[in-house]
């Protein structure tokens, strides 16, 4: 069958490049092999953040004087999760697509000539553009016996029908960190073996720290500086000797874009693959490699569908127009769903001078009226980086409980390039956490 333009993948990505495009008069299918609505959807970002979310509720709960909070339902909190999920069944999802026009094509979709996409056997053709969403999948180490070791990867961290006994979480990244509290708090005695000297190590240094106190206090045994080097059923061995056991095993290292050799596909702004000729190859989300993460692949979802509408009409997107993914350069948001959560936009101050830019780092704790009236005993803290010369900001990170809803006003600021002068007339509500911000600006100086 020919369309206008044929999706490949039907993950958030997918949907919304396939969504804009056939919004936008286009005719447009959409290839998916597994379940339309993609990872973000069945086993990623919605299911892992419904397991997070009531043991967040229960401690912020535990946090305030005169309340008397209980305990976690793991067998409530688990049918919770497989709600959002619809038991593992896309049938909604699909009835959506279709109720927008999109063509919903079943199979595994492939790339074999120009504008041309082969499923099953079956030739499709695309007259404007092919766009490949693929996403990302699990990195497994170079363990031996990693082979012949069944493990949990995210998909069975966040699918699983009952609590481990005990659980070994290798990787201290952002999935390893809050699978690992999500399952503590369910009753599973947990372990996270963490390669260097804190987890997320590509945040700023005091996150890693802050986040490991979290997680001790919820029965976690953090190790650090733990490489693994074997694994068999129940066991990892790391390389200084020593042997972590568990009844289940989550390897948690990283993901690699879903291309048949792991590399990421080269895009430019308006998410056309580099090095390929005519200008119809497109691709969005975790497999460019640009960041892993999916509200930045849906944004850049909205860039390639705009881009696409637009060079059909015989226009050119331009910068800052809705058809570039400029955002993708220096303003990624970020929230890792822990308690304290960690809430980032931009670049850290180390990646900021590497750049060479002249910067000015002003840390504080979170301590204002709002946070001692949102928590008994609120810990938290954040960080503003300065460019000096523009005297705008290019980093923020903020560390505490629910500080994730503070981090747009960092984006927009980012975004806006607004200066710390034009930022002292955003006044702040009193007695909000978010006078955090007019603390940081006092601790600047204008």
């Amino acid at each position: 069958m020919d369309f206008d333009v044929i999706v490949i993948g039907g993950g958030p990505v997918g949907e919304n490049v396939a969504w804009r495009t056939a919004a936008g008069g286009l005719s447009t299918a959409m290839i998916e092999k597994e379940l339309v609505g993609g990872e973000c959807s069945y086993w990623a970002c919605m299911p892992s953040k419904a397991l997070l979310r009531p043991g967040h509720a229960l401690a912020a709960a535990r946090r305030v004087q005169g309340v008397n909070a209980g305990s976690l339902d793991a067998k409530e909190v688990l049918a919770r999760r497989t709600g959002f999920t619809s038991d593992w069944d896309d049938s909604g999802q699909v009835k959506w697509a279709e109720s927008e026009n999109i063509h919903v094509i079943r199979g595994e979709g492939e790339v074999t000539g120009e504008r041309e996409v082969t499923v099953g056997g079956e030739v499709h053709r695309a007259r404007q553009a092919v766009v490949v969403c693929t996403g990302s999948v699990p990195k497994m180490p170079p363990l031996e016996g990693l082979a012949d070791t069944p493990v949990w990867t995210s998909r069975e961290a966040t699918s699983a029908r009952e609590v481990p006994e005990s659980l070994v979480v290798l990787g201290g990244g952002v999935v390893g960190v809050e699978m690992a509290q999500a399952w503590a708090r369910l009753g599973s005695k947990v372990k996270l073996v963490v390669s260097g000297d804190r987890p997320l190590p590509k945040f700023e240094e005091f996150v890693g720290p802050l986040v490991v106190e979290g997680l001790e206090e919820d029965g976690v045994e953090v190790l650090l500086n733990g490489r693994a080097s074997s694994i068999k059923p129940g066991e990892l061995t790391l390389q200084d000797g020593r042997v972590v056991q568990g009844s289940h095993i989550l390897v948690a290292t990283g993901r690699v874009p879903a291309t048949k050799d792991g590399k990421p596909l080269t895009i430019d702004d308006s998410c056309l693959v580099s090095g390929v000729d005519g200008r119809w190859l497109y691709a969005a989300g975790d497999v460019t490699g640009r960041a892993l993460l999916t509200h930045q692949g849906k944004y850049q979802a909205r860039a390639a569908g705009t881009a696409i509408l637009e060079r059909s009409r015989g226009f050119e997107p331009k910068q800052w127009s809705a058809g570039q993914a400029w955002a993708d350069h220096v303003a990624v948001p970020q929230v890792v769903f822990t308690d304290p959560e960690v809430a980032f936009v931009g670049h850290t101050a180390a990646e900021a001078r590497a750049a060479g830019r002249e910067v000015r780092v002003v840390d504080l704790d979170i301590a204002v009226a709002g946070s001692s009236l949102h928590a008994d005993g609120y810990k938290g803290k954040a960080r503003m980086v300065v460019d000096e010369r523009t005297r705008t900001l290019v980093g923020v990170t903020f560390v505490g409980q629910d500080v994730a809803e503070l981090l747009h006003s960092a984006t927009v600021a980012i975004v806006g390039e607004v200066t710390v002068d034009r930022l002292w007339h955003a006044v702040p509500s009193y007695p909000t956490i978010s006078e955090v911000w007019l603390r940081l600006l006092e601790a600047y100086g204008l």
